[in-house]
C-alpha cells in the first residue's frame, strides 16, 4: 500500500481553505486508500514571532479539528510533529545536503521575509531552513505521495531534489515522493482579496471563513464577498477572480464543475446565497463533532500519544539508516 504524509501548521485558526484544499481529501480519500500519516507541524510555527501559549492551543485545536473532519485513528496515524524526535534529527542531515541558494529561491521565504522586514522585525534563520524540515517530515516515513495545496508544491519539489541527491551521494535511503492535488479548490482565495489565498495566519476576518465560525457569520462573510466589474457570472480566474472564487467554493462543496455552475446563475446575489448555504451545510457536521471532542480531551490526548508512538516506530529505522549512510558513528 502506498504511504501518504501531510501536515497542517498551527499558526492560526483553520479555515474553509484548509478544509476544501486538504482536510476533506485526507478524510474522504487518503486515509482509505493508503497508509496515511497526518501531522500537526508545530515546529514550523516557531519560524516567526509567536506566543507559546497560543501555539499550544492552536496545535490542540488543529488536532481536534482533524478528527472532527473525519480522520479516523483506526485508519490513519495522527500525531504532533514535536512528539517525534526523528523529524529534527533528519532535518539537520538534510541541511547538510541542501544549498543556501535553494533555500533563498523558495517563494514563501521571499514573501514572508519581505513582510517581516516591512513590519520592522528580524527574519529568523528557521524561516529560511524550514523547507528542509518539511522535507524531513516527508522523507522520514518513506512517503510515496504528498497531498498539498498549490502553495506548497515548490517545497515538495525541493524534497524530491534532496532525496535524489542524498541517494546519489550516500546510497539509496529515501523514497522520492510525488505531489497530488485535489481537482477543485486546491487554493481557496480570500473573500475580500480574491487574488490572495485564504490564509489562516492573516487574521483579517471578513475575507476568511473559519471552520468554527457560527453559521450566521459564515453567511455574512460570503454575502459580502468582493466580486468583479460587470454583472454576468463567468468562471475566469484571471479576469473575474472574485466570482470565480465563489464558483470554485460552491463547486467544491457540491462536487460540481465551476464552469458549468456559472451558466446556472444570472446574478452575483443568487450565487452568493447558494454558496453560503452550501458552506454552512458542509461545515455543520465538523463544528458539531468538534464540540463533542472538546468535551472529551482525554480521547484526543490518547489519539496523539498513540499516533506519535506509531510514527516513531515507522521513522526511526530510516533516519538511523540515513545517519549511518552519511558517515556518522552509530551509538553504542
Amino acid at each position: 500500500m502506498k504511504r501518504v504524509f501531510s501536515g497542517i501548521k498551527p499558526t492560526g485558526h483553520l479555515t474553509l481553505g484548509n478544509y476544501l484544499g486538504a482536510m476533506r481529501r485526507w478524510s474522504e480519500v487518503d486515509q482509505h486508500g493508503a497508509d496515511a500519516l497526518f501531522c500537526v507541524v508545530d515546529l514550523h510555527a516557531l519560524t516567526v514571532d509567536h506566543d507559546p501559549g497560543r501555539v499550544r492551543r492552536l496545535s490542540r485545536q488543529a488536532a481536534t479539528l482533524l478528527l472532527a473532519a473525519g480522520l479516523d485513528p483506526k485508519l490513519c496515524t495522527l500525531f504532533v510533529q514535536s512528539h517525534v524526535d526523528e523529524h529534527a534529527r533528519l532535518s539537520y542531515l538534510l541541511e547538510c545536503v541542501a544549498t543556501d541558494g535553494e533555500m533563498r529561491r523558495m517563494i514563501q521565504y521571499k514573501e514572508k521575509a519581505a513582510a517581516e522586514r516591512a513590519r520592522g522585525g528580524s527574519v529568523r534563520l528557521s524561516l529560511l531552513t524550514y523547507p528542509v524540515l518539511m522535507a524531513a517530515d516527508i522523507l522520514a516515513y518513506g512517503t510515496d505521495e504528498v497531498p498539498v495545496g498549490d502553495d506548497q508544491a515548490q517545497h515538495v519539489e525541493l524534497t524530491r531534489d534532496l532525496a535524489v541527491r542524498f541517494n546519489q551521494r550516500y546510497g539509496h535511503t529515501f523514497v522520492v515522493p510525488r505531489t497530488t492535488h485535489p481537482q477543485v479548490a486546491a487554493r481557496v482565495m480570500n473573500l475580500q482579496e480574491p487574488t490572495s489565498k485564504m490564509g489562516k495566519s492573516d487574521d483579517t476576518g471578513p475575507g476568511i471563513v473559519y471552520l468554527l465560525d457560527e453559521p450566521e457569520v459564515v453567511r455574512k462573510k460570503i454575502m459580502r464577498a468582493v466580486t468583479d466589474s460587470g454583472s454576468d457570472v463567468v468562471h475566469d480566474r484571471r479576469a473575474r477572480p472574485g466570482v470565480s472564487n465563489l464558483l470554485e467554493i460552491l463547486a467544491a462543496c457540491t462536487d460540481a464543475d465551476p464552469g458549468e455552475l456559472a451558466g446556472a446563475y444570472a446574478t452575483y446575489g443568487a450565487l452568493k446565497k447558494d454558496t453560503a448555504d452550501a458552506v454552512v451545510e458542509l461545515l455543520g457536521p465538523v463544528r458539531r463533532r468538534h464540540q463533542e471532542l472538546c468535551a472529551d480531551p482525554a480521547y484526543v490526548d490518547q489519539v496523539l500519544r498513540e499516533g506519535a508512538g506509531k510514527a516513531r516506530e515507522m521513522a526511526r529505522p530510516r533516519v538511523d539508516a540515513a545517519y549511518r549512510a552519511i558517515g556518522l558513528l552509530p551509538a553504542g
